[in-house]
């Protein structure tokens, strides 16, 4: 066997010990090392109202005195003013909330 089969067949077997939890915490920690090239669609009813290219990820929001987790999600991405999939000069990486009760649809870029 050579040796990134061997490699890769030993973290199979690690990741086989752990808890389902603990295998979304690894992925999201690769996916966080290598980066994404997410998109965020925002709803109102069925009909698109936003969009944000290149999301490297959503975080849920953490209570300060409570830890709790907060009913809204975040992120910075590119807004995509004009919705076509890329980020056009002039459109600029902004801040940006969802709530828990919105309809959004998060996503890996397919361009």
């Amino acid at each position: 066997m050579n040796k990134p089969t061997l490699a890769l067949a030993c973290a199979a077997l690690a990741l086989a010990g752990c808890t389902q939890e603990q295998q979304n915490q690894f992925g999201r920690g690769v996916q966080n090392w290598t980066g994404t090239n997410g998109v965020l669609e925002i709803y109102a009813g069925d009909k698109l109202v936003r969009r944000f290219v290149r999301v490297d990820k959503l975080s849920t929001a953490l209570g300060t005195s409570d830890s709790e987790a907060r009913s809204y999600r975040y992120g910075y991405g590119i807004l995509d003013e004009n919705l076509n999939f890329a980020a056009d000069p002039g459109e600029k990486k902004v801040y940006f909330e969802v709530g828990g009760f919105g309809t959004y649809l998060f996503f890996e870029n397919p361009r």
